[in-house]
């Protein structure tokens, strides 16, 4: 066995042995999210000292830094407590498993993504609520993940290709697959939300740039018109939203479906999307860390219309998430703008219904989000609220979600090994075929 074939498996085998390990030290929380968060460093180093020797598209070595990082943010950013030991231990799981993923052969990375969904089905099941009836889409669009993974594996195309791009539509949500995505996000506990939201679809984006070249045109046509139905979709729901999970979930599935429509319509800008994806999931991550600042001091149920005056009481988590809810929001330095802009240059896209329904898609966010912040942060203060400020996990984790997100805004794309790709004249863009 080559070099080359041993790195996927020690990628993998860090974070997995890590937390294998923190059963040892299990009966104590405290020393459990410490060694949690070690071992997502040296994760993140051992991605760093093997990057050069990967064999994995250019794009994919940015979620390789970025996901040990996503799990570090989350495990500093939640509370020491016994009910959150499981959800440390599957964060480090997930992380290497989601490495595996990114980095082995083709017939050994759908095996664990075999894995992974049936993982993520486990938790659904264990954690779902009998009278919340999209537990259960979530656990059968999930299940289906899981078949299309096996069929992937062991078919031929062209059955074996749509089996991954439906695997892919249910990773990176696309209507109407997205039932999986919002219950994970919302029903799972601890650290996991606030990190699969960037390794579900990151993982989904890695698959469907291999995979939709050899689609047909037709499912192509099909999934430009369920990306703009999704962004239209995504943007309603999250405005009628009273709990602010959910409005996170729905909110990030407008955005995703943006480059849903975007990668099938352009193929040049793979390398932008990933900037955009990246940039889209770590600010929901940021928020998500942010709305666990509020569960954790007034309760898992709390009503977000009942909290007000933050600012004034908590002024660096309120600087902290107006900075978030920029970002989220798509406003420049931060890396939605940058990677949104990057794909709009890179398509040299017109005025379209398509550009219509992204502008209702950013006017919708910016709603939204802005509205969210407004009632936490602002408004009287109540005196039988207990106002605390922030903690240092809780600052650090915030605070680096926000230097990522910047980084992605305005560092060199070259910096993440991402090459930007020229503009393509409309003639060209009219001709596309994703067949080969």
């Amino acid at each position: 066995m080559t070099v080359a074939m041993t790195i996927p498996w020690l990628l993998a085998a860090v974070p997995i042995m890590g937390a294998m390990l923190g059963f040892v030290v299990w009966p104590q929380p405290d020393k459990l999210k410490i060694w949690s968060v070690m071992v997502t460093v040296l994760s993140l180093l051992a991605v760093i000292g093997t990057s050069g020797q990967l064999t994995v598209p250019a794009e994919g070595l940015l979620f390789l830094y970025l996901l040990p990082l996503a799990a570090c943010v989350s495990l500093l950013g939640q509370p020491v407590h016994l009910d959150h030991r499981l959800a440390w231990v599957m964060t480090l799981l997930f992380l290497g498993l989601g490495l595996g993923v990114l980095t082995s052969q083709l017939v050994v990375s759908q095996i664990v993504l075999v894995v992974l969904f049936g993982l993520v089905t486990f938790l659904l099941y264990w954690h779902h609520n009998p009278f919340w009836p999209k537990s259960w889409w979530g656990i059968g669009t999930f299940g289906l993940g899981m078949l299309c993974a096996v069929i992937a594996a062991i078919a031929g195309p062209p059955i074996s290709s749509i089996a991954s791009l439906l695997a892919c539509a249910i990773l990176l949500p696309l209507v109407p697959f997205h039932h999986g995505y919002v219950p994970a996000l919302t029903r799972l506990p601890g650290s996991l939300p606030s990190f699969i939201v960037l390794l579900l679809p990151a993982i989904g984006l890695h698959g469907l740039v291999a995979v939709l070249p050899t689609v047909p045109d037709v499912a192509v046509s099909t999934i430009t018109i369920l990306a703009l139905v999704g962004a239209l979709y995504g943007s309603i729901k999250a405005l009628a939203q009273s709990r602010v999970r959910l409005l996170f979930a729905y909110g990030s599935l407008s955005f995703f479906s943006i480059l849903w429509w975007f990668v099938a319509e352009y193929p040049p800008v793979i390398s932008q999307a990933t900037i955009f994806l990246s940039a889209v999931a770590l600010a929901t991550s940021g928020l998500l860390l942010a709305w666990q600042v509020v569960r954790t001091r007034y309760g898992d149920d709390v009503d977000p219309r009942a909290i007000s005056g933050l600012a004034s009481t908590m002024p660096q988590f309120a600087v902290l998430l107006s900075l978030l809810a920029l970002a989220a929001m798509g406003l420049p330095p931060f890396g939605v703008f940058a990677g949104f802009m990057g794909m709009l240059l890179t398509s040299s896209l017109t005025f379209s219904a398509a550009l219509l329904v992204m502008g209702i898609v950013w006017l919708a966010a910016s709603w939204y989000i802005l509205d969210m912040v407004q009632r936490l942060l602002f408004g009287r203060q109540r005196s039988d609220l207990r106002y605390e400020a922030l903690r240092p996990s809780e600052l650090a984790s915030l605070l680096m979600v926000i230097l990522i997100v910047i980084a992605l805004g305005v560092a060199p794309a070259s910096l993440f090994g991402i090459e930007n790709q020229p503009p393509r004249d409309g003639a060209a863009m009219e001709s596309v075929s994703w067949n080969r």
